[in-house]
């Protein structure tokens, strides 16, 4: 790569005369900053990104990472330059009161491998943290956006910093979600305290004593008030004492059980009450008006590296529709469908697709199947892009959602389990 620098910056740039291709990587001299990672991450955007290049899409964030008390924060986005369209990624980084950015314009991803490596070179100095304002207020313990450290369970992405702030780490038996002093687990999937109970009081206190209670030593002020409904609420609230901390907290454990029976617990962790329905609103009696608790659910995601794709992921789905006759109530016959999609990644970026299908009524069952071969590539951690399916290159948005020791894989918002 070609070096240039200036007063404020060093550039690093690389150019395929034949093909137009370039890659420009501009490191930025550290400033003084007293904010916040994401303020930081949001004031360059503005002040380095849009100054320089006309913006053409969304910022998409990409996951989080903290290296010897430095927070890097990403983004990238489609850009127009004279003419000239390609990708702009911003990474600034947040430690001891001062941020350090870097700037990378491209226009091809030929130069992928040869970024990744510069990147990972760049060594930050120990820095002693964000030096975030008001980072200690209230109740002695108390802590701001500072996440867990992650569970490595091998996957290239154990931590999402969303553009609301909210920051998610990957935890042995929950996702944990943190913005300020409010925390929310996103329980993984749980055999004993999501067992049935066709009373759904029981059922509420059986899961708060498998999923809250072994970790407070003490509380005052329970109550258990499940709303039942076609899609019944499942709510539980107390002032618990911390067994880790020996901090009093504000403990609400929250489920929405939809109509397919399918629903996460949840347990919102914050100060006291007053902050909880400040968050999140206040509890009432009507099966509706959940949206900000129920949308917790959705920061059990977590980017895709394409290493993370090895292997055989496979999607499986059924379906009956049974018919009778109104006047007589007699059976009229069934109507059935049943699909089976599968990638398979390999070496050297190649995949191998499938789908198998069978439907129409029964006894009159139809089969079909489609399948292909050939490269596949990574926009960033959220996109996959597949040279044929069915005959035409397809791109399709791509994420995990974690479960205890595995994960699942959305691909086009169908989810895949790992087979092989």
């Amino acid at each position: 790569m070609e070096k240039e620098a200036t007063a404020s910056a060093l550039q690093f740039s690389k150019e395929n005369s034949t093909t137009g291709g370039y890659c420009i990587i501009t490191v930025f001299k550290a400033l003084p900053s007293p904010a916040k990672p994401q303020e930081n991450f949001d004031a360059a955007w503005e002040s380095v990104v849009k100054e320089m290049v006309k913006v053409t899409g969304n910022t998409e964030m990409q996951p989080g990472s903290t290296q010897n008390g430095w927070e890097a924060i990403s983004g990238y986005a489609p850009f127009e330059s004279d003419g000239q369209k390609g990708i702009v990624l911003l990474i600034t980084s947040t430690g001891s009161g001062k941020m350090v950015n870097i700037l990378v314009l491209t226009n091809t991803n030929v130069f992928e491998n040869e970024l990744t490596a510069f990147l990972e070179s760049v060594k930050l100095p120990e820095s002693s943290g964000t030096g975030s304002i008001g980072s200690k207020t209230g109740n002695a313990g108390n802590t701001t956006n500072t996440p867990s450290k992650p569970v490595n369970n091998g996957f290239s992405f154990n931590t999402t910093n969303f553009d609301d702030g909210w920051i998610s780490t990957v935890q042995e038996d929950w996702v944990e979600v943190r913005k300020g002093n409010s925390k929310i687990l996103i329980h993984h999937p749980n055999k004993k305290a999501d067992a049935y109970n066709s009373v759904l009081m029981d059922g509420l206190k059986n899961a708060w004593n498998v999923l809250v209670a072994n970790r407070y030593s003490s509380g005052s002020n329970f109550e258990f008030k499940p709303v039942s409904s076609w899609q019944s609420i499942e709510f539980a609230e107390a002032d618990l004492v911390e067994k880790t901390s020996g901090k009093t907290v504000h403990v609400v454990l929250f489920k929405m059980n939809y109509s397919n029976g399918s629903g996460r617990y949840m347990e919102f962790i914050t100060d006291n009450k007053r902050a909880f329905e400040a968050e999140f609103g206040p509890y009432h009696t009507e099966s509706y008006g959940w949206e900000k608790m129920e949308r917790m659910a959705t920061y059990n995601k977590f980017a895709v590296g394409a290493a993370d794709l090895k292997g055989k992921w496979t999607n499986n789905f059924s379906g009956l529709t049974q018919y009778v006759n109104a006047n007589t109530g007699a059976s009229a016959g069934a109507d059935t469908h049943a699909s089976n999609q599968e990638y398979e990644f390999i070496s050297g970026n190649t995949y191998r697709w499938r789908i198998d299908m069978a439907s129409g009524f029964v006894g009159n069952i139809k089969f079909q199947n489609a399948k292909s071969t050939g490269k596949f590539s990574m926009t960033g951690n959220w996109q996959v892009n597949f040279s044929d399916i069915e005959g035409k290159p397809r791109s399709y948005p791509v994420h995990f959602t974690c479960i205890k020791g595995a994960r699942i894989l959305w691909i086009d918002g169908n989810s895949f389990g790992k087979s092989e």
